[in-house]
């Protein structure tokens, strides 16, 4: 046990005196590098899971957690299957969809899209994409009188509601003068805003029976796609599901479509926590010379007070508590900053917008419109036990050698 005289040298020792400043300098140093690397490894971690939490949810709240398809690119008889797949324990829902790319054009200008054909209550029985309208409604799309697109792309186009445009597909019509692309003009019935650029920038929506006009699919659909009661037995449930549809079909989750994705952000934080944890571990190192010059300027001290009758043992506890201390102080409060920081993180990236006048959070870039941050409290207590382990060990030399100092030696010539 620590004594109140053990804590009492210590925090005496803590308070450098004028001729001590340059230890004193130091030491804040120490402090205030582990406090920005404790809260700079949490605001990291953190962002980095609000990233995958709200990609993820964004992926999957767009697509299916399974893709059921044809060998041949085409699946006759869906409906059929899709009863089959339903019946099945876990499934939520299975939706008929047809998907191509096409060109869309509109007021002078052309870019490349990707139309999804679905039915009105399969659009509407997903939550997200329900959710997400922004004007308009799906009276018209439910009629099958219009397409929904994204709001960037609506934007892009210098589209409004009633506004039409032309999508050209490159599956064209054969003619005795060649292929001929197949066009048509849709009406814009509603936008759509999901949060994530790709999709609001270059999704479309149709009906699911005028996709079949327009990209031929007569009486059949490219893909079912599965709604699971929990996304993360997707890959456990295809092997039930190969077993009721039989042979010919090509079965693939989620995990697997966005596999390289999710593995890359995956890579990337572990990267940053190794990277990160070197703020700490230099930190640490400063600790060890400002304690190791504190044991070389208190040497007669230290010496007196083994004069005194203090043992090695309370030496080693008196600056094992200074360095320590340090290590403490330091973590806390970059644990409480590093927490309010991410918590508040979209609020500061608007306050530093504001005064910069420069967007530093482009969704193009980043896929998200906002910048997400989910505190995870595992993470935070790790975080902490690191610093406070790496502060401890920090600290166990310059105490160690403070109590193998000799009193005898240091004092032989005073």
């Amino acid at each position: 046990m620590i004594s109140a005289f053990e804590r009492l040298v210590a925090f005496r020792y803590l308070r450098a005196r004028r001729q001590e400043g340059f230890i004193s300098v130091v030491a804040w140093f120490s402090l205030i590098g582990i406090m920005l690397g404790v809260a700079t490894l949490i605001i990291v971690m953190s962002v980095m899971n609000g990233f995958r939490t709200e990609l993820l949810s964004r992926i999957l709240g767009i697509n299916g957690h399974i893709e059921v398809t044809g060998g041949n690119g085409v699946l006759p008889g869906y409906d059929a299957f899709a009863k089959k797949i339903a019946a099945l324990d876990g499934v939520v829902s299975v939706a008929p969809m047809i998907e191509g790319q096409v060109m869309a054009t509109a007021n002078g200008y052309a870019a490349g899209a990707l139309v999804r054909g679905m039915r009105a209550q399969d659009f509407l029985g997903r939550k997200l994409l329900s959710k997400s309208i922004k004007q308009g409604s799906l009276e018209k799309y439910d009629s099958g009188d219009g397409i929904v697109v994204g709001t960037r792309f609506a934007r892009r186009f210098g589209l409004q509601i009633g506004d039409k445009v032309k999508l050209i597909s490159p599956q064209g019509t054969s003619t005795p003068f060649g292929t001929v692309p197949r066009t048509k003009t849709f009406p814009v019935a509603a936008t759509f805003e999901v949060g994530m650029s790709e999709y609001d920038a270059s999704f479309v929506f149709m009906p699911l029976a005028m996709a079949q006009i327009f990209f031929r699919y007569e009486g059949t659909v490219s893909k079912l796609e599965l709604m699971l009661d929990d996304a993360d037995r997707a890959e456990s449930f295809i092997p039930e599901l190969a077993r009721t549809l039989g042979p010919g079909f090509r079965i693939g989750d989620w995990q697997q479509k966005n596999a390289s994705f999710f593995t890359a952000l995956k890579v990337e934080r572990n990267v940053m926590f190794l990277i990160l944890t070197l703020i700490i571990l230099v930190a640490a190192f400063n600790i060890i010379s400002s304690q190791v010059m504190l044991v070389q300027d208190k040497g007669k001290g230290i010496a007196i007070l083994r004069t005194m009758g203090a043992t090695r043992g309370m030496i080693l506890r008196i600056f094992f508590i200074t360095g320590a201390s340090v290590g403490v102080i330091g973590t806390v409060l970059g644990a409480v900053l590093g927490i309010a920081f991410a918590l508040n993180i979209e609020a500061i990236r608007q306050v530093i917008e504001k005064l910069t006048g420069s967007n530093v959070f482009s969704a193009e870039i980043y896929f998200l419109s906002q910048l997400p941050a989910e505190v995870s409290e595992g993470e935070v207590v790790l975080v902490v036990l690191m610093a406070l382990l790496l502060s401890f060990l920090a600290s166990i030399y310059p105490a160690w050698k403070a109590a193998r100092l000799d009193p005898v030696e240091v004092l032989r010539y005073e």
